[in-house]
């Protein structure tokens, strides 16, 4: 009898990586590209070709030797997406800098707290966004900083920090402008880069950014020039772009989904960057699709639905758009299918990831049947291994479920600074844990069927949410769902659903279990439906399971059952 084939994929290729830093890529993009259009911000009504983008890039990488910074140093910027924040990725990497990508949404702890692992000497930062006053959050957090010229803070609780930048007209004590950096170039600001970018390697850190875990702290993670060009040049070909395609990106910059997927993948390939907004809102992608004539968007399924389901939606012209990527989160197939249909995205793929492998690990592609591009992750990622493990960490057989781990160019360089929990996430043989529940069939496609931690256990029954809501999906009243677990006193733990109706629609509890009933197991028909407006979310649009199981424990009056 011959032994079952195991789930270990790797992406064979015969086109090498790239061993190249981020600033040696981008110059080779201006200089192929430099009169094709480069970058559409519709906010600030910036439109540049490559060769203008070039030269701005240049001018803020100058300006940024004018700091008391040295190679290697940590620079954070903490902003929505605007052109400032793509000057601001690529000349630092032409300086030799690390860019600290700080979450828009942080308050007063967590900015402390990044600051503070990574060493941040230089912070760039927006004046302000939505309820976020930046400036005001530095001021709380270095009172200081009023009393000292810029680019010379000595505060106590941020002890790193000696200059701050922020993005705006006004003058402010402490703070030098954003604007004005490019003009504090020392004389010999051109043989300084030229001199740092001969001592830079592509295996160089030259980006962290923190994870956005369930529990603890957030960790940072530590990419290389390496791992994150290589990441977005074989993710943009993945969706066969070219310098013809423009790109529309309302996903946030500060995460990997914006900065290697989308910029980066862009800039790779001679693609134009349209940025439609300084954070997600439907109405203003829809309207940038349609005036810029955009050959892709990229986006969570989050926005995806938001999309689609805008009163609007029929108005707009979406005629130019080709491809995509859907990712961040499970795909629900009716949502992929309809995004192929109503949105004329008929190359559209789906990209499988963590921030850790730089991001994507799988995707879909173009040419995949439609059958597989709905309801997979597609296919491992050029140059990557994965295997899937059961608890002992060994390889289990294919179409059988277990933990995702991957290894390769892309995995990081490390936790900065966290060695105990480097070694937890990444083993001595390279290989990274990603807490992902997985199956791979004979043809190598991966489904992703739920977070370890996220299974729930109801009377001895394995029970993956994703296919709960899955099935759910399918009803016509239903916009959004999400179903996790709560402890219960007689199996374990109890199936919740948490369902957004449709505009217009109207669901009762006994009515949504009965639209399972005969159709799913017994034991998968949720035993408490909540009807909501909205899900917890991080900025990057990921729902927040663990903040809905506390909340909803909370409102049921149960706890977790304790066991010997």
């Amino acid at each position: 009898m011959s032994k079952p084939r195991e789930s270990y994929v790797n992406g064979t290729t015969d086109e090498p990586l790239v061993y190249q830093t981020l600033g040696q890529a981008f110059d080779n993009a201006v200089a192929t590209w430099r009169d094709r259009e480069a970058l559409v911000v519709r906010h600030q009504d910036v439109r540049w070709s490559y060769g203008q983008l070039g030269a701005a890039v240049g001018e803020l990488a100058r300006g940024l030797t004018g700091l008391d910074l040295e190679p290697g140093d940590r620079i954070g910027i903490w902003s929505p997406n605007n052109v400032e924040w793509i000057l601001t990725q690529w000349a630092t990497a032409k300086a030799g800098l690390v860019l600290v990508n700080i979450n828009p949404a942080y308050r007063l702890s967590e900015l402390e707290y990044a600051l503070n692992k990574v060493g941040c000497k230089a912070l760039i930062l927006a004046d302000k966004f939505k309820s976020s006053d930046y400036v005001g959050m530095i001021r709380d957090l270095a009172p200081e900083v009023d009393s000292y010229a810029p680019g010379a803070l000595r505060s106590a609780k941020l002890p790193d920090l000696r200059s701050v930048i922020a993005i705006t007209d006004r003058r402010i004590p402490g703070f030098y402008r954003f604007r004005d950096l490019a003009a504090m170039a020392p004389s010999d600001s051109d043989a300084i880069l030229e001199a740092r970018a001969l001592r830079m390697q592509p295996d160089d850190p030259i980006n962290i950014q923190f994870t956005s875990g369930t529990t603890g702290f957030p960790k940072g993670a530590t990419l290389t020039h390496f791992n994150v060009l290589n990441n977005g040049y074989f993710t943009a070909k993945g969706m066969n772009f070219t310098e013809n395609d423009k790109l529309c990106i309302p996903v946030p910059l500060y995460h990997c989904f914006g900065m290697v997927i989308s910029v980066i993948g862009c800039v790779t390939h001679g693609s134009t960057m349209v940025l439609p907004g300084e954070a997600f809102e439907p109405q203003s992608v829809l309207a940038a699709i349609a005036e810029e004539r955009c050959t892709a968007v990229h986006g969570v399924p989050t926005m995806f639905i938001a999309q689609l389901e805008h009163p609007d939606f029929g108005s707009y012209d979406l005629s130019s758009l080709r491809t995509g990527i859907m990712a961040g989160s499970p795909c629900p197939m009716e949502v992929m299918r309809r995004v192929i249909d109503e949105m004329n995205m008929k190359e559209v793929t789906i990209a499988y990831g963590m921030t850790e492998t730089s991001p994507a690990s799988f995707q879909s592609s173009p040419e995949d049947p439609l059958e597989k591009r709905v309801s997979t992750v597609g296919r491992v990622h050029p140059h990557v291994e994965v295997k899937i493990v059961d608890e002992l960490g060994k390889v289990v057989p294919r179409g059988v479920s277990g933990e995702l781990c991957t290894r390769g160019y892309s995995v990081m360089r490390g936790y900065w600074n966290d060695p105990e929990r480097t070694g937890e996430a990444v083993d001595e043989a390279g290989w990274m844990r990603t807490g992902d529940l997985a199956t791979i069939d004979e043809r190598g496609y991966c489904n992703i069927v739920g977070r370890v931690k996220d299974m729930i256990i109801r009377g001895g029954e394995n029970i993956y949410p994703r296919e709960i809501e899955e099935y759910l999906y399918r009803h016509d009243g239903i916009q959004d769902v999400s179903v996790f677990g709560v402890p219960d006193p007689k199996f374990g733990e109890a199936v919740v659903a948490w369902v957004m109706l449709k505009e217009g629609a109207s669901l009762t509890e006994e009515e949504v279990r009965a639209f399972c009933k005969g159709q799913i197991a017994h034991y998968k028909i949720p035993a408490y439906v909540k009807f909501v407006d909205d899900f917890p979310m991080t900025v990057t649009g990921k729902v927040q399971k663990f903040v809905m199981r506390d909340r909803m424990a909370a409102e049921l009056g149960v706890e977790e059952q304790k066991t010997a």
